[in-house]
């Protein structure tokens, strides 16, 4: 009896452990994720990006029913996440740096990258301010223009319009006296929000920046020749799937073009149709 017991018992052991061939057959085979992936694209972009890639996105999922998921903030930030591990298909940077810095850490496919984008560094202020038409130039005293307020940028140690805010002062002598009025922010959309709320005097963002934010207003632009050319290079990482080929490709076309000037970028490659 109590051998009969124990045979009762290892069978129904077994059988709680064992999946059913009904079940084996149900499960999806190795070929049905990534039909889904070709579906959704994953984009990892530079926060000064967002309204002009949102409409390039939604323009490129209407005409292939493939859906963008994008997610934006500094280029440091993002590089740094896609050398961890995080699941993306394309990298676009606000500078030429980080697109090197995630290629040497081979998660870049580089024959895939192309210089996108250009664009352009300003000075802005509350729209309600008093300070207006600033003439930037050598020996530009931004240090005395924000008197006892805050300047907002990107943290010039890591995020791009931070990095070419710093390089644009120091040309033209003015870093060193306006360093310790600087208030440092995570991205550019960040310190485009301080100086929308007033909590920063003035602040260096990109001219693109500026654009979508009622709050404030341009009182100067940096001289092209102040800082190095800014440029958005745009990549497939080496996890890509196959569907990001023919987004890059939409990324370069007219109809691309038009939504991105119309943000006010400058388009660095010859559009295809």
């Amino acid at each position: 009896m109590k051998s009969f017991t124990r045979s009762l018992l290892a069978a129904l052991l077994v059988g709680a452990f064992t999946v059913p061939a009904c079940a084996q057959d149900a499960r999806p085979s190795a070929t049905a994720p990534a039909a889904a992936q070709d579906k959704t694209i994953t984009v990892f972009a530079a926060a000064s990006m967002k309204n002009a890639l949102d409409d390039v996105d939604k323009a490129y999922t209407a005409k292939t029913g493939i859906k963008i998921v994008a997610s934006y903030a500094a280029s440091s930030a993002l590089a740094k996440q896609i050398e961890q591990g995080a699941p993306a298909d394309v990298f676009v940077s606000a500078d030429i740096a980080w697109m090197d810095y995630a290629i040497g850490k081979k998660n870049i496919n580089e024959s895939t990258r192309v210089n996108l984008l250009g664009n352009s560094i300003v000075l802005i202020a509350p729209k309600d301010s008093k300070i207006n038409d600033v003439k930037i130039g050598q020996g530009f005293d931004l240090a005395k223009l924000a008197g006892d307020g805050k300047i907002a940028t990107g943290d010039v140690k890591a995020v791009p319009v931070g990095k070419y805010a710093k390089a644009a002062l120091e040309k033209l002598g003015s870093w060193t006296a306006a360093e310790p009025k600087f208030a440092m922010a995570e991205n550019v959309r960040a310190a485009l929000a301080l100086v929308a709320r007033s909590e920063a005097v003035l602040s260096i963002v990109y001219s693109t920046d500026a654009k979508v934010e009622p709050g404030v207003k341009i009182v100067g632009t940096f001289p092209a020749t102040s800082h190095p050319p800014i440029i958005y290079p745009v990549a497939a990482t080496t996890t890509a799937h196959q569907a990001t080929a023919d987004y890059l490709a939409f990324l370069r076309t007219s109809a691309a073009k038009t939504i991105f000037e119309k943000y006010g970028f400058s388009f660095l490659v010859s559009p295809t149709t």
